[in-house]
């Protein structure tokens, strides 16, 4: 046991403050917390221009420029947007119905997405699952009705890619957990301290949420201290294996949201050009959104040896990356990891466009890579601009899928998210099949024509590992987030999509007018109306 005296004065007294408001917080009435969510939704809109602009600033990004829409998106975009679900599902009493429910061979699933009229206008032919665990009830929100009265403190250690991914892990231990929180920023992006103080206001000021600073150090003490009942991470495996260790003697619940070398498995069929281009376009986004620093970034693309179209598919994605333009290296060790890959791989091909900074890092193409048990390239994960490709003999849907399944699922690291590409003709001939392969991906967020990462950002859908990891072999971590139907018992989730949407999705790398559709789109998360939702479709539909 940590003896609290190790921790700063301050820090120290913030602990103590929000133990004491423990079972304050699990008393709160439903009315109280839908009370302090309509307020975080003002706060957070209110700081929504200021937070994206000091993201941008961090990350080498012209606050100006079309690409500082993305951290509009990946951070005040998120939070409003789940704050908008938590207060649904608080409406409707932690029990909110999903539009659909059914059960295939013994498993639940339950259609979460879109189930709001906003979502269903303008996120029109997506489709949105949650797979709950075989054998496993579609309860939910168990753990809130049997909350301890006396309450409970959480550590959330946050991480430093994704500015929403702190507040987002915050809101979860808070509304889907009723623990207050002790949320300690990563060192990379200490400097959003201040503004999520203030987007969180109504909670910070009544003693639910507290930010505190500092590095592994703090960390560390802050996991052992005596008031901390348990910590979540979203970080790397070696962190979580270290907090584990320290706990050793003193056990404590542990969840966490980790890396993962992210598959994409693009299926053999017969692709129309614009179908082939339009994803190709799509899987270099996978690589470069946010610089490549998201754990479900692409980092490694299967396809069949003998599809035909194999050779032009690759050209395409090569293409998009060369002429993307490059981003800052701002996450510390990117350097380093890419060099390493540089070494391992001659055949490394450095993609970009003719003008580079010192400060960038081409995108790393690497072609050939070996499907064999240990590779490195399917056993480490870059964090940095890399795409590894592989391919497998193949020919066929089934006889692609006979083999991809088992190889992302055996031989590539981590289980956190993968996307499945597929032709329309294909996934309707072959629709048994495809959802076979679906079934027996060992993800816990899948996407079908879509990048995965986008379920990050769907809050009415989980976020976290395949929950089949153990302390010994953590993988991608354990436990989920999000989830704003409060399930008890989910596996995975699933979005769908068509194969070619008829607007520019905003994930898509050069887009011309993001930053004007994300402040749209963050007003229409703000402030749900007719009004709001007709200029962000203009603005989706607009070009620069």
């Amino acid at each position: 046991m940590t003896d609290s005296t190790t921790i700063e004065t301050s820090v120290e007294a913030i602990v103590q403050q929000l133990a004491g408001q423990k079972a304050a917080w699990v008393q709160q009435s439903q009315v109280q917390r839908l009370q302090s969510l309509r307020r975080c939704l003002t706060t957070v809109a209110a700081t929504a221009s200021e937070w994206a602009t000091a993201a941008c600033l961090a990350k080498g990004i012209d606050p100006a420029s079309p690409l500082a829409g993305e951290e509009w998106m990946i951070g005040p975009v998120a939070v409003l947007t789940y704050l908008q679900r938590l207060i649904r599902t608080l409406e409707a009493e932690g029990q909110p119905r999903p539009p659909k429910l059914y059960q295939r061979h013994g498993q639940w699933i339950a259609q979460v997405f879109p189930d709001n009229w906003l979502d269903r206008l303008f996120w029109l032919g997506l489709r949105g699952e949650v797979w709950l665990q075989p054998g496993q009830p579609p309860t939910q929100a168990t753990s809130l009705k049997q909350a301890n009265p006396a309450g409970h403190l959480a550590l959330v250690l946050g991480a430093g890619n994704v500015s929403a991914i702190a507040p987002l892990d915050a809101l979860s231990k808070l509304f889907a957990e009723n623990a207050v929180v002790l949320l300690k920023l990563n060192p990379v992006n200490d400097y959003m301290g201040g503004i999520l103080e203030k987007a969180l206001k109504p909670l910070c000021d009544q003693g639910y949420l507290a930010i505190v600073y500092g590095g592994a150090e703090v960390g560390r003490d802050l996991c052992q201290h005596p008031l901390v009942e348990s910590v979540h991470v979203t970080g790397s495996h070696l962190t979580y294996e270290a907090i584990a260790q320290q706990l050793k003697n003193q056990p404590k619940p542990i969840t966490a949201e980790l890396g993962c070398v992210t598959p994409v498995l693009v299926v053999p069929g017969d692709w129309a050009l614009p179908d082939l281009a339009y994803q190709a376009r799509q899987v270099a986004s996978m690589v470069v959104h946010n610089a490549s620093f998201n754990c479900a970034a692409a980092k490694v693309l299967v396809t069949a040896r003998d599809w035909p179209q194999r050779s032009q598919f690759l050209a395409l994605v090569q293409q998009e990356l060369a002429q993307t333009p490059l981003r800052t290296a701002y996450y510390p060790g990117a350097r380093d990891r890419y060099q390493q890959f540089v070494e391992r791989y001659p055949q490394a091909q450095r993609l970009a466009p003719s003008t580079a900074d010192t400060d960038e890092l081409e995108w790393l193409w690497i072609e050939d890579i070996p499907p064999q048990l240990g590779e490195y390239a399917l056993t480490q994960e870059a964090f940095c601009g890399v795409l590894a490709h592989v391919n497998l003999p193949a020919a066929t849907a089934a006889d692609f899928l006979q083999q991809a399944i088992p190889f992302v699922n055996e031989q590539v690291w981590g289980n956190l998210s993968c996307t499945v590409l597929v032709d329309p003709m294909t996934e309707r001939q072959q629709q048994h099949i495809i959802e076979q392969a679906i079934t027996h991906l060992r993800y816990g967020a899948i996407g079908i024509n879509i990048w995965s990462g986008v379920i990050f950002g769907v809050p009415s859908l989980t976020w976290g590992a395949f929950p089949a990891n153990s302390v010994n072999d953590i993988q991608s971590g354990c436990g989920t987030v999000h989830n704003g139907y409060l399930f008890d018992y989910p596996q995975k989730s699933v979005l769908r999509s068509p194969v070619r949407r008829p607007v520019l999705p905003p994930w898509f790398a050069r887009h011309p007018n993001l930053l004007a559709l994300a402040r749209h789109y963050t007003a229409l998360q703000a402030n749900p109306s007719v009004k709001t939702l007709l200029a962000t479709i203009k603005a989706s539909l607009q070009k620069a």
